[in-house]
């Protein structure tokens, strides 16, 4: 198979789009968090916790909705620990997101251990199968891409369009743009900054448990360390790449994930000539530079990582 013929594979497109929904989740989580003026450092740590949450939730006999709730209400208690510090206590937001990362990631290895003591491999789950859409799934090429893939890949992209639709077409939205715009014009309505911001905090890293939960109920059926593997901190530049909007964000997502299911059949391709920690590094490499591309052009948001306290101006 030659370099180029990979791209017009269906089980490449299928790799992609499944490679990128845990992405998707985890940006628009790191979107919403941005847009209100806080950034979520503790992604990574969030992330993982979903996924243990998710995961000991089926395994200990709840079905998969709930594990996927389970997951979602864990992210959005470190969100709420991590809007807390770094909202009205206006503590560094680098450094408390590093600390949350650390936090969420130890107590998820700690209750693993706790939970499964004997344990020398991880139990599996029953995790979501994929579920055709009749008629659509047979599109030459996209139909499986798409329209042939699991509930939570479903989610993630209708989760793109919820979070565009609150961001610019209801008050809420309004408010958290706002919130990381120009804060004291939010107070000036009567609104809550704390508030907001901290709502925007937990929303956004319930998306992020979410995505992480995608890892160990749709992507694998069971958890094991490590398997975000970096995953949080690709989409933190991933809302850069995407100029803190959805629709940009959501295609440097499946751009990514393109990347990295490309650089796997490619290591086919070459035969083991080449060593495969260069095929390892082409996507990030290629995200690097599409990020320094686009982001001299970026507009933040201009209360980003700014402190606000009732009554400033």
């Amino acid at each position: 198979m030659e370099a180029f013929d990979i791209l017009l594979t269906t089980s490449f497109w299928v790799a992609a789009i499944r490679i990128a929904s845990p992405l998707i989740f985890a940006t628009m989580g790191e979107l919403i968090c941005e847009r209100a003026g806080v950034l979520n450092l503790g992604i990574e740590g969030i992330m993982t916790a979903g996924a243990f949450a998710g995961w000991i939730t089926v395994y200990a006999g709840g079905d998969l909705w709930t594990g996927v709730a389970v997951a979602a209400l864990a992210g959005m208690g470190f969100g709420l620990l991590h809007g807390f510090l770094t909202v009205p206590l206006g503590l560094s937001q680098h450094v408390t997101g590093i600390g949350i990362t650390l936090l969420a990631t130890s107590i998820t290895y700690f209750t693993y251990r706790i939970a499964l003591p004997e344990v020398t491999s991880p139990p599996k789950i029953e995790a979501f199968v994929p579920f055709a859409v009749p008629g659509l799934s047979n599109i030459p090429l996209v139909g499986p891409a798409l329209f042939n893939q699991t509930p939570l890949t479903y989610l993630a992209f209708v989760s793109v369009a919820i979070v565009a639709w609150i961001l610019y077409r209801t008050p809420v939205g309004i408010a958290v743009r706002a919130a990381g715009e120009n804060p004291a014009a939010v107070e000036a309505q009567g609104i809550s900054v704390t508030a907001v911001r901290i709502g925007s905090v937990m929303a956004g890293s319930a998306l992020m448990a979410v995505g992480g939960a995608f890892l160990t109920m749709s992507a694998f059926n069971s958890f094991f360390f490590e398997m975000v593997n970096g995953r949080g901190w690709i989409c933190i530049a991933l809302v850069v790449f995407g100029s803190w909007r959805p629709g940009k964000a959501l295609i440097g997502a499946i751009l990514f994930a393109a990347f990295d299911a490309y650089q796997v059949r490619l290591q086919q391709v070459t035969g083991g000539v080449v060593p495969y920690q260069v095929f390892l590094m082409l996507p990030y490499v290629l995200s690097i530079l599409a990020l320094v591309f686009v982001a001299r052009r970026a507009t933040y948001p201009k209360a980003l990582m700014v402190p606000y306290q009732k009554g400033e101006r």
